[in-house]
């Protein structure tokens, strides 16, 4: 499921803090801060995506990330390279080179990544 610019800037803060009350996470944001009442509507629409839990503290809430950052980085690679890739990593690799925005040393990197998962599947 895709998340707005928004939500994944407050799930960014979540994986990094592991549990935030909404105070806290918006004394993380940036200047100019929105409206604290902003912050708990989309934390409680990230937590009717699933992607977050709560814990009651009287009557306010901790939030905790219930989707990994890596599971959402997962599915969103998924979801761009089939969108737009063909479902290709190579198409994809083959975009970044075509840009221009492979330097020398990433693609020293990859190289020995491919060469290492070769290794791997032998």
């Amino acid at each position: 499921m895709h998340l707005t610019k928004v939500e994944e800037q407050i799930m960014q803060m979540l994986w990094e803090k592991k549990r935030a009350f909404v105070r806290e996470l918006l004394e993380m944001m940036p200047e100019p801060k929105p409206a604290q009442t902003t912050i708990s509507t989309v934390v409680r629409n990230l937590e009717q995506k699933g992607f977050v839990g709560h814990k009651k503290f009287g009557k306010t809430h901790q939030y905790f990330p219930v989707v990994s950052q890596t599971e959402y980085l997962s599915n969103s690679l998924r979801r761009m390279s089939s969108a737009y890739f063909q479902n290709s990593y190579a198409n994809i690799v083959n975009f970044f080179a075509a840009e221009g925005k492979l330097r020398n040393k990433d693609i020293d990197e990859i190289s020995q990544l491919l060469q290492i998962l070769k290794r791997k599947k032998r």
